[in-house]
């Protein structure tokens, strides 16, 4: 029987697939984690607390060359430059393939549009959740009762991919102005390592041009009111 390695992103939907892949039974090899560099802090807490709630090593993979460097390189991740999903899906393949192991992969049932032609045909792909009919506001739930909450994360984001995804909700971006500060510094510092940023980041738009009009939305929001006789 061939070894199961969970790919394991950390978000609800690849926890819930691995917490309730241990309760069914199956035999799990491994779940391995890509480590960019730019994950929320809240995530490493977390995968800290999976770890040590199982008997299931978590992997942790790093990208050989730091994203800091690619990113000067290579610019900002855009749909049609995805060089950090390339790196990340690379490197998990490379380690599932090496045990010689069915690959796991948390899609929720809501998401079957994710799944490659290539990936439904292949033996060596499987996903669990779909199969199970485990929606994302499932596995959502789901883990919220196990007792994992992402330090809040999920109350401010659909989703928790990089902090510094530029293929986010400009929503998304406000928050992470807003609640929490420091990861927007680091974004304008990793914008001004660019020569020219303006070519990357969210469209046409810089980390601060998006600053700048954060700000302008603040300062309109705290103008009075006034009423007009």
């Amino acid at each position: 029987m061939k070894n199961l390695i969970i790919n394991l992103s950390g978000g609800k939907d690849s926890t819930a697939l691995l917490l309730m892949a241990i309760e069914r039974g199956m035999r799990i090899h491994s779940a391995v984690f890509f480590d960019t560099g730019w994950e929320f802090p809240q995530m490493y807490d977390h995968l800290d607390k999976l770890e040590q709630s199982i008997d299931i090593p978590i992997i942790r993979l790093t990208p050989k060359r730091n994203f800091l460097i690619e990113l000067t390189v290579n610019r900002w991740p855009s749909i049609k430059r995805r060089w950090c999903t390339g790196r990340k899906v690379n490197a998990i393949n490379k380690y599932v393939k090496t045990h010689n192991a069915i690959h796991l992969i948390g899609f929720a049932a809501d998401e079957i549009n994710r799944i490659k032609s290539k990936e439904i045909l292949s033996k060596e792909v499987m996903f669990p959740l779909i199969e199970w009919g485990v929606t994302e506001q499932d596995a959502l739930a789901y883990c919220l009762n196990k007792g994992y909450s992402w330090g809040g994360l999920y109350n401010h984001f659909s989703r928790v991919s990089c902090f510094c995804c530029p293929l986010k909700k400009i929503g998304d971006y406000r928050s992470i102005r807003k609640h929490y500060p420091e990861l927007w510094r680091r974004m304008l510092a990793f914008d001004r390592l660019l020569v020219s940023p303006n070519r990357g980041f969210c469209g046409t738009r810089t980390v601060h041009n998006l600053d700048s009009k954060f700000a302008e939305e603040d300062r309109q929001m705290s103008l009075p009111f006034c009423n007009v006789a």
